[in-house]
């Protein structure tokens, strides 16, 4: 993927040789629709709602419609016992409304105006990220929700998509003919450490989630490999510090998720026990939710037993959020697995192929940015639903369902949208390290 243009004699404006055509100008003064910079051309009635790349809408709406199907069966038990049968439908349905309005007027908005965003929400995230850590509403042990009695929030949330925003800004600044520059490394550290220490005591997967992008991003960057060589090793340094804190730290206070970390990581890579894999010794109340998960997809056969069909679901504490993905394969099997994956793979791939051809800097840092963060919460939450990595809180983006998270991931997805209908493009994709000489790459 290839983020930097090369150096050419006009600026970033609004004016294009497509517009400014003999046939364009009569065009708009008889009303007609204009092609836009980007070739395509401007739509009217309902498709001028629904602009920007069309494939990306397209797994946006699948991954709603998968939404409603999915937490409403997930969800039944929950109804069952309050008596509101349609409460989950209704409620999941409202939200992705909302972030369907959301989605269409972030898309509006030029994504040059987005870099203002890091200035604005920077600081709000921090602050309420401090309020989150000493005053926060706790759920299952972890202060991670602001309660406001009429809404309830994880400013964590907000903070991932500030650090990210402000990431692609400082790369977008920082890039020159040999790669990014080296202060660059320290500034996105700086910001990055900041949150993910406000962050990690009550939620570990998400901090490490959020850096791990960062890492993504200053390698996509160009930062240079001997400054990420030496951050790998510092990292490896304070990953064992954090483990052998697990054991020897009181389980109390600010170290109070200790104990909760420690006993998933010695669930999840403890040897086996021959008396644990045996069905009539079996104890399914340690470790319930991997356990049930595992049974979820092994009672699929493969073929899956079709939606609203889930056992499991009446078992599983979060089947509608952080383990969904287990029913979406008990009931949908394989094909339906799939078919999950493939949307986010489209996602990534299309944001990938949008942000090749973008001629500034900026507009594809924030689109690659934005769409790592969605994909990688994704996979995490696959790989939880599976047993292939410790059990986390991680939902699965636009599924899972959420209120505030939702909505913002829909403005996420806008942002992405923006990006493939503002940003001016190349026919080809630009050359970089990874796929051709930077000889005629100069900083914008």
């Amino acid at each position: 993927m290839g983020f930097f243009r090369k150096s050419t004699p006009h600026s970033e404006s609004t004016s294009s040789p497509i517009t400014d055509s003999p046939k364009a100008q009569i065009a708009l003064e008889e009303g007609a629709a204009a092609p836009s910079p980007q070739g395509e051309t401007k739509r009217t009635g309902i498709g001028s709602l629904f602009m920007g790349d069309r494939v990306i809408w397209v797994v946006f709406f699948f991954l709603c419609i998968i939404s409603l199907i999915e937490v409403y069966s997930a969800a039944s038990t929950l109804a069952y016992k309050s008596g509101r049968f349609w409460d989950p439908l209704v409620k999941q349905a409202l939200f992705l409304a909302g972030g369907t309005v959301i989605v269409i007027i972030v898309h509006r908005i030029p994504c040059r105006m987005f870099k203002i965003l890091p200035v604005l929400l920077l600081p709000i995230s921090i602050v309420l990220l401090l309020v989150t850590l000493f005053s926060g509403a706790a759920t299952n042990d972890a202060a991670r929700w602001i309660d406001l009695g009429f809404i309830r929030f994880q400013p964590s949330e907000i903070a991932k998509g500030s650090v990210i925003i402000t990431e692609a800004l400082i790369l977008s600044r920082s890039q020159q003919q040999e790669g990014a520059s080296r202060k660059c490394f320290k500034y996105i550290l700086i910001i990055t450490g900041i949150v993910c220490a406000f962050i990690l005591p009550e939620n570990l997967s998400t901090a490490a989630l959020l850096f791990g992008v960062v890492v993504l991003m200053m390698f996509i960057g160009r930062v240079s490999l001997k400054q990420l060589g030496a951050l790998f090793g510092s990292l490896t340094l304070l990953v064992m510090l954090i483990v052998g804190l697990m054991f020897i730290a009181p389980k109390n206070g600010i170290f109070h998720r200790f104990s909760t970390w420690e006993e998933r990581l010695e669930s999840h890579f403890s040897p086996d026990d021959p008396k644990e894999d045996d069905p009539a010794t079996y104890d399914i109340d340690k470790g319930a939710q991997v356990a049930h998960a595992n049974i979820a997809i092994a009672s699929s056969n493969g073929i899956g037993k079709m939606p609203g069909n889930s056992v499991q679901r009446d078992f599983l504490s979060q089947a509608f959020s952080d383990f969904i993905f287990a029913v979406i394969i008990e009931e949908m099997g394989v094909t339906g697995a799939v078919v999950v994956v493939f949307l986010y793979i489209i996602l990534l791939f299309r944001a990938g192929r949008i942000s090749s051809r973008c001629e500034r800097n900026f507009p594809p840092f924030l689109a690659m940015g934005l769409t790592l963060l969605l994909v990688s919460q994704a996979v995490l939450n696959m790989m939880v639903a599976t047993g292939l990595f410790p059990v986390t809180g991680q939902p699965l983006p636009l599924i899972s369902r959420g209120g505030t998270s939702t909505l913002i991931n829909c403005a996420y997805i806008g942002m992405i949208l923006s990006v493939s209908r503002y940003a001016k493009q190349v026919k080809e994709p630009q050359h970089t390290r990874f796929d051709g000489p930077m000889t005629e790459i100069k900083h914008q």
